[in-house]
């Protein structure tokens, strides 16, 4: 009975190192953020995975999380998802995360680039100036499907 008691106490431990959110993840190997950060457009449109540091988290919906590469290059990617699909964890700031999901790169206007400014600053509680936006920008991030948090 007293071994039961420890196999259970063992597994409950072992479940609680880690976090899992959205779909299990599929792939086998992680790419390196520094990798992807590289050559982006060569990952468009194919399905990633990546570790990294959680470095920030969406304040208000939970609905991004940037992962930095945990050598030290400070490359950075953000694993976005629609809101509510998953909520990521403020609490994962400062963990080491694993990501997967499709690589998009997505072009936007001056207008679009200062709108997602705008609302980002908003939903953390940010100063947001306008006049910082001198043009648009292509950006690249993973359209997050499953991560795993490791505490």
């Amino acid at each position: 009975m007293r071994s039961l008691f420890l196999l259970a106490a063992v597994l409950a431990v072992c479940a609680a190192a880690e976090t899992k959110l959205g779909k299990p993840l599929t792939l086998k190997n992680e790419l390196s953020i520094a990798e992807l950060s590289q050559k982006p457009d060569g990952f468009v449109g194919k399905t990633v995975q990546v570790k990294g540091k959680v470095s920030e988290v969406c304040e208000k919906m939970g609905c991004w999380m940037n992962l930095t590469d945990t050598a030290a290059n400070n490359k950075s990617v953000r694993v976005k998802v629609n809101d509510g699909e998953i909520v990521f964890p403020k609490t994962a700031i400062g963990k080491v995360a694993v990501a997967e999901g499709p690589f998009v790169k997505i072009d936007m206007t001056r207008d679009q680039l200062m709108a997602q400014m705008k609302h980002e600053a908003e939903a953390n509680g940010k100063k947001f100036d306008p006049a910082s936006v001198k043009s648009g920008k292509t950006i690249y991030q993973i359209q997050g499907t499953g991560a795993v948090i490791l505490d």
